[in-house]
């Protein structure tokens, strides 16, 4: 279809003997798919994800919009083994308690209390410089 084809990039006709074409509806010049954050041609040979129609390298995509840690904020790589506590995720060697700075591990009770993940001999006591109130709840 080369002619006929408009540039996701640059909004020109496509009348290149070749053309890049990245999901079903959106066709590049070979020279116009860059990755929109650092510029790096994205062909063939490299990885390429799209979003609101612009177009980027898998290592900008993944810092820009992939799940970052709630402790660290750094990316996951793909290979990382990750913990979970409601909607929060965490690298294992963050997964600790706020308090005591303990590893938490698989099968270990604790609390999410705001940001701050608590062992089970922490999240009981109250934070530094409170007063406890009231009996403790379970």
């Amino acid at each position: 279809r080369p002619g006929l084809a408009l540039c996701a990039g640059c909004g020109g006709r496509i009348q290149d003997p070749f053309l890049l074409r990245v999901s079903p509806d959106l066709e590049w010049h070979v020279a116009c798919l860059k990755c929109a954050e650092c510029g790096q041609p994205l062909d063939e040979t490299c990885t390429c994800f799209l979003r609101d129609g612009k177009a980027y390298c898998k290592r900008d995509y993944s810092r820009l919009f992939g799940i970052k840690c709630a402790q660290c904020r750094a990316a996951f790589s793909s290979s990382d083994l990750v913990m979970r506590a409601r909607d929060h995720v965490y690298h294992l060697e963050c997964f600790r308690c706020a308090a005591c700075g303990r590893q938490l591990l698989p099968g270990d009770q604790f609390c999410l209390r705001e940001r701050d993940l608590l062992c089970r001999a922490d999240h009981g006591s109250p934070p530094d410089g409170a007063v406890a109130r009231g009996p403790r709840s379970p």
